[in-house]
């Protein structure tokens, strides 16, 4: 039994090493498929790492790409146009791309009294408060001292994308400012009444022209498009400006009539000094033809007068006589002292008086 034992050790001597084998074999057949998969998946690790950095430049836009936080290329090159490119993925390069043709947007930040986004949405006002507080209210001084609430909103294009993001921290801000400070320039350069009433908007130009002279003082590389400004008097104080304002328009109206009553009172009177002128021109060049006429008819006559005075002088008496006693169809002579009545003779067609030869002697 001894025998069948030490046989029975050989045997079991000689399998080991064969199952050691086995063993190490299948471990090392399991660890180059892990690396293998390791290398795949490192692969495409690394590919999807490089293809991650592939970026698209729309038409309306550029784009640069900061390296460790610097552009990379110089001058025009810096700017990469509408297209697909590629750069080493973050946190190697940023991307930051710049709408060119977008229009940007941005709203002053002074001049305005405290109230909220929500409540101007909904159209309902925070309380106005007994008086003007300045630490939330903000607002403008006139050139007459007045207080008035303005805002502006500006609309501008980016025209140099390189000095516009490179050239501050926050550019966006920078325009905000010059915004503002062009609103409290230019308020303090209005009348209240100008600003709200007689000039609105020769100071919204007056705003836009403030900001677009700062832009280019400060180099911005912006272009202002449009800006509008709304003004509104305090509310404290808007029964009164609206009281003014009814002044000024009933006191527009007295004008508007004043001047209409004028012009018509005016054009009457040339009306009637045209007439009066006319009139009298006619007056006088009848007058004139008259005159004319019967110094013609006079000169006419004196010939016959020259040939036989007495003649013409009777011959002149019977035609007056005759028109005189044309349409007479009575004749009244007053009564006699003696109460006798009169008697009247008319000697038509009288002999001229001779001339006395002998008184001529």
């Amino acid at each position: 039994m001894s025998d069948e034992h030490e046989h029975h050790h050989h045997a079991h001597d000689h399998d080991a090493p064969e199952t050691h084998d086995a063993g190490s074999q299948a471990l090392a057949e399991a660890l180059r498929s892990s690396f293998a998969i390791v290398k795949i998946v490192m692969a495409l690790m690394v590919l999807a790492f490089f293809s991650s950095g592939f970026f698209t430049v729309g038409p309306q836009e550029k784009a640069v790409i900061l390296r460790f936080g610097k552009p990379v290329g110089e001058g025009d090159k810096i700017l990469l146009n509408a297209g697909l490119h590629w750069s080493f993925p973050y946190p190697i390069d940023e991307v930051v791309k710049i709408p060119i043709t977008e229009q940007q947007i941005v709203r002053s930040t002074v001049g305005w009294y405290m109230t909220t986004p929500e409540a101007e949405l909904s159209g309902e006002e925070m309380p106005a408060g007994a008086t003007l507080n300045p630490a939330i209210d903000g607002y403008v001084l006139t050139a007459d001292r007045n207080i008035l609430h303005v805002r502006a909103t500006l609309r501008y294009h980016i025209d140099d994308p390189i000095r516009y993001i490179f050239g501050f921290t926050n550019a966006q801000i920078t325009v905000q400012n010059a915004l503002n400070n062009a609103l409290l320039f230019t308020a303090a350069s209005f009348n209240v009444d100008d600003i709200l009433l007689n000039r609105p908007d020769e100071f919204r130009e007056a705003v836009q022209a403030r900001v677009a002279d700062l832009a280019d003082q400060w180099q911005l590389g912006i272009v202002i498009e449009q800006c509008d400004v709304e003004h509104v008097p305090p509310r404290q104080l808007q029964n009164v400006f609206a009281q003014v304002t009814e002044a000024g328009v009933n006191r527009d109206k007295a004008l508007i009539g004043a001047h209409s009553y004028e012009n018509q009172v005016t054009n009457s009177a040339g009306a009637q000094a045209v007439s009066i002128i006319n009139i009298a021109e006619a007056s006088r060049t009848n007058y004139v033809a008259s005159i004319t006429a019967e110094a013609k008819r006079f000169s006419d006559l004196l010939p016959q007068y020259e040939a036989n005075p007495g003649l013409f002088a009777q011959m002149t008496l019977v035609q007056t006589m005759g028109q005189v006693l044309t349409n007479v169809d009575k004749f009244f002579l007053p009564q006699r002292a003696d109460g006798k009545p009169r008697e009247l003779r008319l000697m038509l067609n009288r002999e001229p008086p001779q001339p006395n030869p002998a008184a001529n002697q």
